[in-house]
């Protein structure tokens, strides 16, 4: 008999994904301005998992529990002035990541197609915080830039590298299993 995956699962999987960002986002290495963390690496597995909707509503949830003051963002840090501030768009940079990341992952079994996406994904997560940051602090952009975009882009490389190879493992025995949403 073939499971079927209702609205109450499929909630329910948004939840577990959106709990494990929350755990594993605060657990950051403070480098500089922004911390490395591993949340961009829940955001690139998320859209295997969850499917275009669920990803982009799992990062939602994430992003609204710390702006309500969860302690969820990197250092275990949330509120509006961590959301608003200068490393902020960063974090609303997520959101554009993860739908990006969905669209390519989702409209092609092929990994350059996931991995195309990723990178421009964060692409326009680097955009999207590096200008919030200029304006939030004043700085020009080359210093932003090597503040807060240069010394993550090998840690970045590892995990996309390690979503490409996890994701579709996932994906394939949580459908298996009758209980991947993809929606």
């Amino acid at each position: 008999m073939e499971k079927s995956i209702t609205p109450v699962s499929s909630l329910a999987t948004i939840g577990v994904m959106a709990a494990i960002t929350c755990v594993i986002a605060p657990m950051a290495l403070p480098i500089g301005p922004v911390p490395i963390s591993l949340a961009t690496l829940m955001l690139y597995i998320s859209p295997y998992v969850l499917g275009r909707r669920g990803s982009a509503l799992s990062c939602l949830v994430y992003l609204l529990l710390g702006l309500v003051g969860m302690p969820v963002f990197s250092g275990f840090t949330g509120g509006l002035g961590k959301l608003a501030g200068p490393t902020g768009g960063y974090l609303v940079g997520y959101l554009p990541l993860v739908i990006v990341v969905a669209l390519a992952i989702h409209s092609s079994n092929r990994r350059i197609v996931h991995l195309i996406g990723m990178i421009l994904g964060t692409t326009l997560l680097y955009a999207v915080g590096t200008v919030w940051f200029c304006y939030q602090s004043g700085t020009i952009l080359s210093k932003a830039l090597a503040l807060c975009v240069y010394p993550f882009l090998i840690g970045d490389i590892i995990k996309i590298g390690i979503a490409l190879t996890v994701g579709p493992v996932l994906r394939e025995r949580l459908q298996k299993a009758g209980i991947a949403t993809n929606v």
